[in-house]
């Protein structure tokens, strides 16, 4: 029963059995385990090692299960693997690959974890995804996260995005922002991490300015520098009773 106790749990799991010692919204996030989630997150809040534990309790826990991971290049889908491999060879598993892809975890249950590099046209041809984790989301073009949705058709896999804002713009920023109620959204700030110092959040909202700093550690979606009108003023202007004209 206590096996199987953390093999229901992510959070139990990953700090019993991967030696994750998560803070406390990466281990609520975890314990619950979202089918839909949208996490925008500080940078250096752990998000990679956090969801590198989620990829490992899915694929350890649901055998000939997959899990895809995508980046905006295959070295972050490489780093990410290494984490992974990191956390199974503490279960005890020397990772290998699957034989077909070179960035790929298989595990002797059949499940596979496999990292994809930022382009549409390599990572088509994949079905039945369980998990589908898309790091670094803010900056992975639209053209290529509509490719991979439908990989999630066939099992109802889940699906997270995970990412440090990057302006008002893309699949990322209109999700968080009108993508229904289906989606959980967990913001986690640098002022809310205990791993981050204030004295460093100091040094840097000097060194980088304000508009930076509310982006990279406030988790804010501000408009890019080289906008002439903010978002904000575009969209209420914007009438749908006004006919085009026609010349």
């Amino acid at each position: 029963m206590a096996k199987l106790g953390r093999l229901l749990d992510a959070s139990r799991f990953a700090r019993e059995s991967l030696g994750f010692a998560a803070d406390g919204k990466q281990a609520d996030l975890l314990r619950r385990s979202p089918r839909r989630c949208l996490l925008n997150c500080t940078r250096q809040w752990g998000k990679s090692t956090v969801t590198a534990a989620k990829a490992v309790h899915e694929a350890y826990s649901n055998p000939e299960s997959l899990t895809l991971v995508l980046s905006p290049s295959a070295r972050q889908s490489g780093e990410f693997l290494r984490k992974a491999s990191a956390f199974l060879r503490r279960l005890k598993i020397a990772p290998r690959g699957d034989g077909d892809h070179e960035m790929s975890v298989l595990l002797e249950n059949g499940s596979r974890i496999i990292g994809l590099p930022g382009k549409e046209a390599t990572v088509r041809g994949f079905s039945s995804v369980s998990l589908l984790l898309i790091d670094e989301a803010a900056r992975v073009d639209d053209e290529l996260y509509l490719s991979v949705r439908p990989m999630l058709a066939v099992g109802d896999g889940a699906l997270w995005l995970m990412s440090t804002p990057n302006g008002k713009r893309g699949f990322f920023y209109e999700t968080w922002a009108s993508g229904g109620e289906e989606w959980e959204r967990l913001s986690a700030r640098a002022t809310e991490c205990p791993r981050i110092s204030k004295k460093h959040l100091e040094e840097e909202r000097a060194a980088m300015g304000e508009r930076w700093f509310r982006q990279e550690y406030l988790c804010e979606f501000v408009d890019a520098e080289e906008q002439v009108f903010a978002r904000e003023v575009v969209e209420r202007a914007l009438r749908e009773d006004v006919e085009a004209l026609v010349l």
